[in-house]
């Protein structure tokens, strides 16, 4: 018996997805996961540990409806427009399986037409998109981005005739990761207006740019937008998103999600946070000025530094490729992140941690430069 026989030829053929480097040893400076340099505020620490009690034979909210209704009054909506899912990455798989029919092939012998199995996305973005769609064996159609990672109009887009308005689902990360480009909601407007399937405005970096699409997702009867508590809120270690947007979508969403999905102490942890929002919005500023001085370092020293509205930078060092500087760069015990993809390869993504972190990171890529 060959036990790789029996696993499906499709996920026998997937390519999985790359984390950033987790640290094995103490000392290093992290700055290639996009984590908040801060810590959750006391009190959400206080709530945390005091529910670490008896509370824990039990099963959680099953539908996390206590922090969905605090979500529902924060975005004046109902909480049936939302959905909470163990990270937003859960919830992006649900999308997929949820709005996209399986199986490209059966799309293009002509048994559905080819946009009813299809993802689609701009290129580069999170990298996670085409995973999915590769699990689920659905069609990708990779769109690249202007140049300068900003995002193309849709007369433009019709011009080029690689889009899809009909694709089933259209995945946009906003602001832009990696590249930390900010998209202004007229023009997302306008997309989402434009295309026949659901649209995704994956919001995971918005707490640290100019503007938000929220009130897309209340307009447009496609529109869904994704939130998440790891960026702007401290919470990786917790894994609470959470995705907005007409009632229908949602509740097909809630169908196919896992039983009690949500562990408890993440929704204890959400909840006490949307109770404390000025304390973060405090250390939102700090991480926007330590971004912008940051940028303004790594320009004086010849790096290319690209515009940014998220708690990191896109840059393009000198003197060395990009892949060698992370090398350096971790000589020195500072992880950077690096992409082995061709539309990146050229770039560094620089997570914007404290300013003290920051000023040893300008450090060392002063020391490398000699």
């Amino acid at each position: 018996m060959n036990p790789k026989k029996m696993i499906r030829p499709l996920v026998r053929e997937l390519h999985p997805y790359v984390y950033g480097e987790q640290p094995k040893i103490p000392g290093l400076i992290k700055l290639n996961t996009n984590e908040n340099p801060f810590s959750p505020s006391p009190k959400v620490l206080r709530a945390v540990k005091s529910a670490v009690d008896g509370r824990l034979r039990l099963y959680p909210n099953p539908t996390a409806e206590p922090l969905r209704e605090k979500l529902a009054g924060l975005h004046r909506c109902k909480p049936e427009n939302i959905i909470v899912g163990n990270g937003s990455d859960e919830l992006l798989a649900l999308a997929v399986r949820g709005f996209v029919e399986p199986g490209s092939k059966s799309a293009v012998r002509g048994l559905q037409p080819a946009g009813k199995a299809t993802v689609q996305y701009f290129t580069p973005s999170y990298s996670l998109y085409p995973v999915l769609a590769d699990i689920h064996g659905a069609a990708k159609n990779p769109v690249p981005l202007k140049p300068d990672f900003g995002l193309p109009g849709v007369a433009e887009l019709k011009r080029g005739k690689a889009w899809k308005f009909d694709a089933a689902l259209t995945l946009i990360t906003t602001p832009n990761a990696p590249s930390g480009c900010g998209y202004k909601t007229s023009d997302l407007e306008k997309l989402c207006r434009a295309q026949a399937g659901v649209v995704i405005l994956d919001e995971a970096y918005v707490d640290f740019a100019r503007e938000n699409a929220m009130k897309l997702a209340l307009k447009f009867p496609n529109t869904i937008v994704a939130r998440t508590f790891s960026k702007a809120y401290s919470l990786c270690f917790q894994r609470v998103g959470y995705f907005v947007g007409n009632t229908e979508l949602i509740s097909a969403l809630h169908k196919i999600r896992d039983s009690y999905n949500v562990n408890g102490l993440g929704q204890i942890a959400a909840e006490t946070t949307l109770a404390d929002l000025d304390h973060y919005r405090v250390n939102f500023k700090k991480i926007v000025s330590t971004r912008e001085g940051l940028s303004r370092a790594l320009t004086n020293l010849g790096f290319r530094v690209f515009p940014s509205q998220t708690n990191f930078i896109l840059v393009e060092p000198p003197k060395f490729p990009a892949k060698t500087w992370q090398q350096k760069l971790r000589a020195k015990k500072i992880l950077v992140r690096w992409f082995d993809l061709p539309v990146v390869e050229n770039y560094l993504r620089i997570t914007i941690g404290t300013a003290t972190e920051a000023r040893a990171l300008t450090g060392a890529a002063r020391d490398i430069l000699g």
